[in-house]
């Protein structure tokens, strides 16, 4: 029966329209479209990522080695397993074009590349006919970029190695290019066949094979998986098929995906400060009407229900419109957002995204209206005789905050559930609390100084009555900072986690770093090499190291997996070396380094901190396997690796005996002005044409470009949250209209000037404003602090450029709201304001 009471009142409520409750609408509205157009365009990518799987990856699955090709014995099994397969050397070497050298990440392909997909050229041709022998020289196609880089024409000749190619198309397009990882160097294509003679694949250099198969129709994928795991589970042979064809980028969207989600959760979190606020606003409106239902005898239950399916019913409105903007953008905007990812997308209506943000909605919209609701039903029928403002008490029944704190807990959990992200999801969580708590005091402490200000603005009438409106108790001081203050603290903390996220390569890097790194240098070379090098006095430092590759795959014979989880130094290759004594640049930290002349068991030394991490202790032992081959080596020691020297580190160093008779070729590093850097590449390159020179300052601009756009995307994501913040400052202003147009007219009425009173509220809203400015640059210097240190792990400095533009943001954001709202209460006639008040 009070149901149905509730819901007839709540109807005949309605049809009084939406006033008061646009902002409301807007604010979950904003927040719900946001998370909404985020969820869909990861889950479009996913979808594209999973119809286009075998495209990605060259196949239906892959096989990949490390710096050898498959023997007889593996190779045989693919071709059983297989209708066709497809062999792929991958490498990185130098282009060269007389004295014109460019770094480029070689793809070597035999005659049935690609098994899916089609390479596209410019002039379009056939690869097969690209690749082919023109003019006694093989053919090779390259990117645009490297081919005018090195001034190259179609049918112009160029070297790889020792060996000469003919440029015969420029590539446009490469099928599989999102499942090859991140790559240093534009990409060229040639037969495998044409490298025999040019030094570039010979043992011990560093080189990938990859082995596309295209399997019968019906294949069983994690049966053949699960098989080729045991039948090579000891060779380092890695298995990848179709449903999942780009790993990497798969993960990098998943994750970065769930951070802008979080994002959205902030600017939720500022949009259900505006519904509260709405809610309040709408509520003391409403305080007659409910205490005449009490005095009619209302029961408390019907009066809670009443306001609650209003509250509900607007909701759910708002939430509908939010789900249906975030839906429906990125399908308007498929063809900008595809043209401009380097990754298939499939566009769509997908139901998980919409049903994460209308969860988020929706616990939202409880969350924030729950507490103003239910300090409505303790408003009596006495109030009717009695002040309006005084109806209700300051904190709700205990059941309404127990269902609060539900909610929020309801929230959190979703969030971790969704994003996959626990850790990160509580410490959002902790920041919007923070930020609120530390806004709400700070909104209690500018109205305290504002009312012992006051005295000191004597002589200042416009000054004085913006510090009295300031410290009043019916001023909006406490919604403008909260509201303004929320959105402002995101937006700075993503200012400062850009900046310094931009910034972290270069600041990190120590004051001198390499100017080169040189890699597949034989050991008959070396002689030479550093002859040239030791010669010239503008070379400050070499250092050198023999270099293998390997993969961990047993950690005290069980599957490393199982013991260390899926920690980086897990994922892939990693470079290991050799030597009999302690390099001098290297700090033992615990452990004792094998004697000079010792041959026994194989010892290995790990770097420390990855150690630490994995869980490694003195006397584990780790099975690594180097080119096909298993050693077992026992942990005599750990060390400190310094990776941000941009210099030689390896996470693991072994004794010479236990890597004797492994083919392997030496990396160096080279330090030197920067006027002789091209002379020396020149010299180099010229005489030993297998090397292969790293340009550090290139790769840190490659990076720094990935970095770029990951950065833009989360202002983004913050620009969402600020537009909310300013729309609940908007409803914070409107809320207090009524106020200053009462203000206003008992200003006129004593014979104060228009320009006096604007310049007044002009006065508030720039304190209110600079105050919210200042309280969410601390928020967001704190949070950005709090992000780049534990999360990024990277150095931290603030940015002052950053900070300035969010102090100056929060006044001018609350001068055009408070002044958007100034007009009508200073062209209100004042007699006809007073009566009404009367």
């Amino acid at each position: 029966m009070s149901l149905a009471l509730a819901y007839t009142f709540a109807r005949r409520e309605l049809r009084g329209g939406l006033k008061g409750f646009r902002i409301f609408i807007a604010c979950l509205t904003l927040g719900v479209a946001a998370i909404a157009a985020v969820g869909t365009v990861r889950a479009s990518i996913e979808a594209g990522l999973a119809r286009e799987g075998a495209a990605l990856l060259g196949g239906d699955a892959e096989l990949e080695l490390t710096y050898r090709f498959a023997t007889e014995e593996e190779r045989a099994w693919m071709d059983t397993n297989a209708e066709r397969v497809s062999e792929i050397a991958d490498f990185r070497s130098m282009a060269v074009v007389g004295d014109e050298r460019g770094l480029t990440q070689v793809k070597a392909v035999d005659d049935r590349y690609p098994l899916i997909g089609e390479v596209g050229l410019d002039p379009p041709m056939p690869i097969a006919d690209a690749l082919a022998e023109q003019s006694v020289l093989p053919g090779a196609v390259m990117e645009r970029v490297l081919v005018d880089r090195l001034g190259l024409e179609i049918n112009n000749i160029f070297k790889l190695g020792t060996q000469e190619f003919r440029l015969t198309a420029v590539l446009t397009e490469e099928p599989d290019s999102a499942g090859g990882g991140f790559a240093l160097g534009p990409r060229i294509i040639v037969r495998r066949e044409a490298l025999a003679m040019s030094g570039l694949l010979d043992a011990g250099t560093l080189f990938s094979s990859k082995y596309r198969l295209k399997l019968r129709d019906g294949a069983d994928l994690d049966g053949l998986s699960a098989k080729a795991e045991t039948e090579f589970s000891q060779s380092g042979l890695r298995w990848r098929d179709a449903r999942n064809g780009a790993p990497g980028v798969a993960q990098f969207v998943d994750r970065l995906g769930a951070f802008l989600v979080l994002v959205g959760l902030s600017g939720l979190a500022v949009g259900g400060v505006g519904v509260s606020a709405a809610v309040n606003s709408y509520l003391k409106g409403k305080t007659s009407v409910i205490a005449t239902l009490r005095t009619l005898g209302a029961e408390r239950a019907v009066i809670f229900q009443t306001y609650f399916i209003q509250i509900g019913a607007l909701s759910l409105l708002g939430i509908a419109i939010g789900l249906l903007l975030g839906a429906f953008a990125p399908l308007a905007l498929a063809p900008l957002i595809t043209e401009r990812l380097p990754i298939p997308a499939a566009f769509a209506l997908y139901p998980k995204p919409l049903l994460e943000a209308a969860a988020y909605g929706v616990l939202t919209a409880l969350i924030f209206t729950t507490w103003p609701l239910s300090r409505a039903e303790n408003i009596r029928a006495a109030t009717l005789f009695r002040d309006a403002g005084q109806g209700g008490t300051r904190l709700p029944a205990l059941r309404y905050i127990i269902a609060t704190f539900s909610l929020i807990t309801s929230l959190l959990a979703s969030a971790s559930w969704f994003s996959g992200t626990t850790f990160l999801t509580l410490w959002t969580a902790g920041g919007i609390f923070g930020a609120l708590v530390i806004l709400v005091l700070a909104a209690l402490l500018i109205r305290k100084i504002a009312k012992r200000a006051v005295r000191f603005a004597r002589g200042q009438p416009s000054l004085r009555w913006a510090l009295s409106a300031i410290s009043g108790p019916r001023e909006e001081a406490v919604s403008v900072v909260l509201s303004l203050g929320l959105g402002l603290s995101v937006l700075a903390a993503v200012g400062q986690i850009d900046g310094n996220l931009r910034g972290a390569i270069a600041r990190d890097l120590p004051s001198v770093a390499p100017s080169y790194f040189f890699v597949d240098i034989q050991k008959d070379q070396m002689h030479g090499y550093l002859e040239r090098l030791n010669s010239d006095p503008s070379v400050s430092r070499i250092d050198s190291a023999p270099m293998l590759r390997g993969i961990i795959t047993q950690i005290n014979g069980t599957p490393a997996h199982e013991t260390a989880g899926d920690h980086w130094v897990l994922e892939g290759d990693r470079g290991i070396t050799y030597s009999t004594e302690l390099p001098d640049n290297t700090r033992l930290l615990d452990g004792e380094w094998w004697e000079t002349d010792y041959t026994g068991s194989p010892l290995v030394s790990f770097a420390a901190e990855e150690a630490e991490e994995m869980g490694l202790k003195l006397g584990d032992t780790l099975t690594v396997n180097i080119l096909g081959r298993d050693i077992e080596a026992t942990i005599s020691s750990f060390r400190e690796v310094d990776f941000s020297t941009a210099g030689i580190g390896f996470i693991m160093s072994m004794n010479p005996a236990a890597l004797s008779g492994a083919p392997h070729s030496f990396i160096s590093t080279v330090y030197a002005t920067p006027e002789s850097e091209a002379q020396i590449l020149r010299d180099l390159s010229t005489a030993f044409p297998n090397i292969t020179a790293i340009r550090v300052g290139d790769a840190i601009e490659r990076v720094s470009s990935v970095l770029s756009g990951l950065a833009a995307a989360v202002s983004y994501g913050a620009a969402a949250t600020l537009l909310t913040g300013f729309l609940v400052l908007i409803g914070a202003s409107a809320a207090g209209e009524q106020a200053r147009t009462f203000e206003a007219a008992v200003l006129r009425t004593l014979g104060a000037s228009r320009r006096k009173i604007l310049s007044s509220f002009a006065l508030r809203a720039a304190i209110l404003g600079g105050g919210a400015g200042l309280v969410a640059l601390g928020a967001g210097i704190l949070g950005g602090w709090a992000v780049s240190t534990f999360i990024m792990e990277t150095s931290y400095e603030i940015i002052w450029s950053n900070a300035l533009a969010i102090i100056l943001g929060g006044i001018l954001a609350s001068l055009l709201s408070g002044l958007a709202f100034a007009w009508r209460p200073l062209t209100a006639r004042p007699a006809q304001i007073l009566r009404a008040q009367e």
